[in-house]
């Protein structure tokens, strides 16, 4: 009988050691690759190399620029040679990853008859409205009438004369003996800060850079604009309140919607292609400011210094209660109308003069206009005193505030230039260039930094999911930034402007994404607390199991062959 229980052993162990190494085998090729491709963290793929293109920032901004030669300002062999295109450009580097290169695209022609018979009006007003008439002109673009020094449209002593469209009169006196280069070298000359202040200015395009390149690159004036404008957004919302501090005394009225009908809806309709914007209106009482003013007994009244104004905001702000649920920036306008014990209060600057507007803007907030009432003959005064505000002197405060926090700043030109009023819409169309300019350039930076920082932040976490919504929006935020790009350099402002919308928007949703953070609080240690319960009471039999058949197979080598 000792033979068959041997022999049993010997099938029972065989069979151990077969069970051993398929479940091994099994859990090698099917066990291991199925757990690995089901518990990964899934990470589309993304244009990681377009992006690194991105951190080099290589701007090409195109004008085209139509040069028009006005009746005696050529001979007629001048005509004759005169070229017909031109190109000047200039390369500006700021840094070993920004540069900026300016394309002046040039056409020259002479006038046409209509446009001879436009010139010949009375008035700039007349012949700048008739030739706007003869021909639409692009964003971006610029059209330059060459007038000789002869001519009695331009009045004496103005040189240029440039209106709300995109057009500008330049009186230019060009020799007779100047061959065809000479004469567009002069006319570039005499008309280059012309185009700089219809377009942009090598100091305004680094302001928008100003993310991408250290402080001292650019003036202090253009580093204080920048920072004082908001940044480029989607879209904005702006909100007018009235603070009546003294209801016991006042009795307030202000046609808050009417006025922002007529002076601020048109300026915005101007701008419905950069952002969107919504206005809402408030009346706060018993808002009181958050500094006491000083009495000052040679005028009989009250003076609020310069450095006291920032310690105004805060109590202010607190009671507003707009921003908290706003989606978009929020410009805040706010008239105070000071109370009775505290007329009438001015604001001084720092050389102790009144300021004509008494009022103020804050950076990136907004604005605050102190409303002093008239209230005539104090000895026949009863309280509430009925007041109704000067809408008209309040818009133009509040319009030139809100210019400035979106970036639109004055033009400083020279004395002999004549800009004409940009009207009730309170914007010029080159105004609006100039600030497409600058806002398709702070685009494109900020893209590009937000891309590169996102391709990082990916690159160095590898637990964090990349969805397919992610990847994209990252591809569609890449190709728009290229797109705005090419556009640039083509001389399409508005469908590049349109571009570095949609590049914005997209790399954001792509940055804040949610999905981002699902797994990145997730380390490795967790892991392994949540599988070596699972898998250790399992893989320590089987590698036991292996450990012992390897050494019997060992052993079996070693021991010799018996032979009967």
């Amino acid at each position: 009988m000792a033979a068959p229980v041997r022999s049993f052993d010997a099938i029972e162990a065989s069979r151990g050691k077969k069970v051993a190494i398929s479940i091994a085998l099994i859990t090698a090729v099917l066990g291991l690759p199925l757990w690995w491709k089901t518990t990964e963290t899934y990470r589309a793929s993304l244009p990681y190399s377009d992006i690194r293109g991105l951190e080099t920032l290589q701007l090409h901004l195109t004008v085209p620029i139509e040069i028009i030669f006005g009746k005696a300002t050529l001979t007629a062999e001048q005509q004759r040679n005169v070229p017909s295109t031109g190109l000047k450009e200039t390369e500006t580097v700021l840094n070993a990853q920004t540069s900026i290169t300016r394309h002046y695209e040039f056409k020259y022609r002479r006038t046409s008859v209509d446009e001879e018979e436009a010139l010949g009006l009375k008035s700039l007003q007349d012949a700048n409205n008739a030739l706007q008439k003869l021909g639409e002109t692009a964003h971006g673009s610029i059209t330059i009438f060459i007038l000789p020094e002869s001519s009695v449209l331009l009045p004496k002593g103005i040189r240029v004369y440039i209106g709300k469209h995109r057009i500008a009169l330049v009186r230019c006196a060009l020799s007779t003996s100047l061959g065809s280069e000479d004469i567009a070298n002069t006319v570039y000359k005499k008309v280059e800060h012309v185009i700089q202040t219809m377009s942009f200015t090598d100091e305004a395009v680094t302001a928008a850079l100003s993310d991408r390149i250290p402080i001292g690159k650019f003036s202090k004036e253009d580093f204080e604009n920048s920072r004082r404008a908001f940044k480029s957004s989607a879209g904005y919302e702006i909100t007018f309140s009235l603070l009546n501090p003294d209801p016991k005394s006042h009795d307030l009225n202000w046609n808050i919607s009417s006025a922002s009908d007529q002076y601020i809806q048109p300026f915005l309709d101007k701008l419905q292609n950069v952002a969107n914007f919504s206005m809402d209106s408030q009346t706060l009482y018993y808002a009181m400011l958050g500094v006491t003013p000083r009495f000052e007994k040679s005028t009989s009244s009250y003076i609020l210094n310069l450095h006291n104004l920032p310690h105004v905001i805060n109590p202010v702000e607190a009671r507003l209660g707009s921003s908290a649920a706003s989606l978009y920036p929020v410009l805040n306008f706010l008239l105070y109308v000071p109370e009775y014990s505290h007329s009438p209060l001015y604001i001084q600057d720092k050389d102790g003069s009144r300021i004509p507007t008494n009022a103020f803007h804050s950076p990136r907030w907004g604005g605050i206009m102190i409303y002093n009432v008239d209230y005539g003959n104090l000895g026949e005064l009863q309280f509430p005193v009925h007041i109704d505000i000067d809408m008209v002197r309040v818009m133009e405060v509040f319009l030139t505030q809100l210019r400035l926090l979106l970036g639109i700043t004055k033009a400083a030109v020279p004395e002999d230039y004549q800009l004409e009023s940009p009207g009730n819409e309170g914007l010029t169309d080159w105004e609006l260039d100039s600030l497409l300019w600058s806002r398709v350039v702070e685009n494109i930076a900020t893209v590009t930094t937000t891309l590169t920082s996102l391709a990082q932040l990916l690159d160095q976490i590898g637990n964090i999911v990349i969805n397919d919504i992610v990847a994209s929006e990252v591809y569609h935020a890449v190709s728009s930034v290229q797109t705005a790009l090419s556009e640039l350099e083509a001389g399409r402002l508005e469908s590049a402007f349109q571009a570095s919308k949609e590049a914005i928007s997209s790399s954001e949703k792509a940055f804040f994404d949610p999905s981002l953070l699902h797994l990145l609080y997730f380390p490795d240690d967790q892991k392994f607390a949540i599988y070596i319960p699972l898998f250790l009471p399992m893989a320590v039999p089987i590698f036991l199991s292996l450990i012992k058949i390897a050494k019997e197979y060992k052993q079996s080598k070693k021991e010799p062959l018996k032979t009967e």
